[in-house]
Parts: C-alpha cells; sequence; structure tokens
C-alpha cells in the first residue's frame, strides 16, 4: 500500500480520518492523498430534508443556506488537512521518490459523483473515510456503494483516533471470496502487526477449524504472530459474537469481508457489516 485516500467532509471528524489514515501509512512509508467533495447547494438539496420540502421563495433562501455550509465545509477541511500535516510534521507534496517517508497532498473537487469518488478509490491502494451519516451534502449510501465497487479496501474509521493499527488485528475469517480479498488487501498491514487473530464462528454442518489453523500455519511461516480463535456460535447472533470477540483481545483494527449477502438476505436476515459499523466503535478495514 503506497497512496492512500483520505476522504475529508470540513468536520469534527477530519482530525480522526486523518490521524487514522496516518496510522496505516506510517508502517507503510505511504502517501496519504486528503480529498474534499465540494457539493453544490443543488446536489446537496438531494439529501437535505429542509431543502427538499421548501417551496416557492423558500428554495431560493434553502439554496443559499446550503451553498453557505458548502463554502465553509471546503475551507475547514483544508485548514484541517493542512493543520494536521504542519502538526504531525508531514511534509506536503508529492510522494517522496526514496518512498521511505510519509507525505500528504490536499485536493477538492466540485459536485463529485460517487461515479468519480469510486474512480479515485481504483488509483488509491486504500480508501480511509468516516462511517457516521454524511453532512456535506453526499449521498447517504456513500460509503456501501464505495465498499461493493471500487475494488479496493475501505477503512473505516472509529470515534476516536486510533493509538495504533498494527498491534492488534482480529481478522473475521468465513470460507467466502470476499474475506479472502480482505485477508489479501490487509496483508501489508497485517505482517506489520503484533499480533494477528483469525476468528471464525463455527456454525453447525460446518468446520472452520482446519481452514483457519492452515492461514495461521501460512502467516507463521512469514514471521506474523497469528493465533486462531474458533467460537462455537450456541444460537447467537454472529454479529455480535465478533463483536465480543473484538473486545476481549483488544483489537486495535477489524478486517472482514463486506456486504457479503444479497440485498434480499440483508434484508430478512440483516447486515453483518451494518450491525458491526454500528455497535464496534473500532477501525474496520472493509473489502467486497
Amino acid at each position: 500500500m503506497k497512496t492512500i485516500l483520505g476522504l475529508v467532509g470540513g468536520s469534527d471528524r477530519d482530525e480522526v480520518i486523518c490521524r487514522t489514515a496516518l496510522a496505516a501509512a506510517v508502517p507503510l512509508s505511504a502517501h496519504l492523498d486528503f480529498l474534499h467533495v465540494h457539493v453544490s447547494a443543488v446536489i446537496a438539496a438531494r439529501y437535505d430534508g429542509p431543502a427538499q420540502f421548501a417551496m416557492g421563495s423558500g428554495v431560493d433562501n434553502a439554496l443559499d443556506v446550503l451553498e453557505t455550509k458548502a463554502k465553509r465545509f471546503s475551507k475547514v477541511a483544508a485548514d484541517h488537512v493542512h493543520r494536521f500535516c504542519a502538526s504531525s510534521k508531514i511534509k506536503v507534496g508529492e510522494p517522496a521518490r526514496n518512498g521511505k517517508e510519509t507525505t500528504a497532498t490536499f485536493r477538492e473537487e466540485k459536485d463529485t459523483t460517487i461515479e468519480r469518488l469510486i474512480f479515485h478509490a481504483r488509483h488509491s491502494d486504500l480508501v480511509v473515510l468516516g462511517r457516521a451519516k454524511q453532512t456535506q451534502g453526499l449521498s447517504p449510501q456513500t460509503l456501501e456503494r464505495l465498499v461493493k465497487n471500487c475494488g479496493r479496501p475501505v477503512l473505516v474509521a472509529a470515534t476516536e483516533a486510533p493509538r495504533t493499527l498494527t498491534g492488534t488485528v482480529m481478522v473475521c475469517w468465513t470460507k467466502s471470496a470476499n474475506v479472502a480479498r480482505a485477508v489479501a488487501a490487509a496483508t501489508p498491514i497485517l505482517t506489520s502487526a503484533k499480533r494477528v487473530v483469525f476468528t471464525s464462528i463455527a456454525k453447525r454442518n460446518e468446520d472452520e477449524t482446519e481452514a483457519v489453523h492452515d492461514l495461521v500455519r501460512r502467516f507463521a511461516r512469514n514471521g506474523v504472530a497469528a493465533e486462531a480463535q474458533i467460537i462455537q456460535a450456541d444460537g447467537g447472533r454472529i454479529p455480535n459474537l465478533l463483536a465480543t470477540a473484538a473486545e476481549d483481545c483488544n483489537a486495535d483494527l477489524i478486517v472482514m469481508g463486506a456486504y457479503g449477502r444479497s440485498r434480499l438476505r440483508e434484508i430478512v436476515l440483516g447486515s453483518c457489516t451494518e450491525v458491526l459499523l454500528r455497535d464496534v466503535d473500532k477501525p474496520i478495514l472493509l473489502m467486497h
């Protein structure tokens, strides 16, 4: 991982997003590419409740308010990134040729569609953003659509900046393609971790033990302090079991496959991804 895309919105979350991105970048000497999307009033009105129901002169007033907010978001986002780089002693400029130091850049785009965000994500090795509802005019589905379509790992920040991402990493393991992709994408971070816990929920008539232990042996051969944790389901809900396991092992980072079920099954059975994002206040690396 050499290029990390950080999405900053011009809110209090920017500091946490910047520090989460830095925690991922330092072990890898990666470049931080911070991006802010300046969403015009007309676009932002699609997702703003009061603006959606405004009529007559109220429409113009609502648009003026949204445009003022957009300009403020842009200025604050730029200020946040530059202050962060100054306080963290990060050089602002293009990536270092020697590839041995963390550098950063900041840029802004106007009215960037989700397709454009996906474009930027695909040209990066990792995407970092917050999990709270978007407030600067982007679609509320931005996180889910990025995860599902960009083909890159997405690191979702917690509410507090992490001390590290490479202390204890818990990998939520199942025998599914999206989890295998998550492990492959996270390997640069896993190989830098002090401890990696591969956690699997043993379901009825399904034996995950052999697969997990084989994975542990493979990482151990590369010098990674990996271990297996097999949890018996015993009627418990998988998201709750994983949330408890993450707390018990004091994980600094959770790695998991995302949105593996069809939309219909997610509606009927619920989404493990959404539950963990809602209930576990830790950085979570997702891969679809």
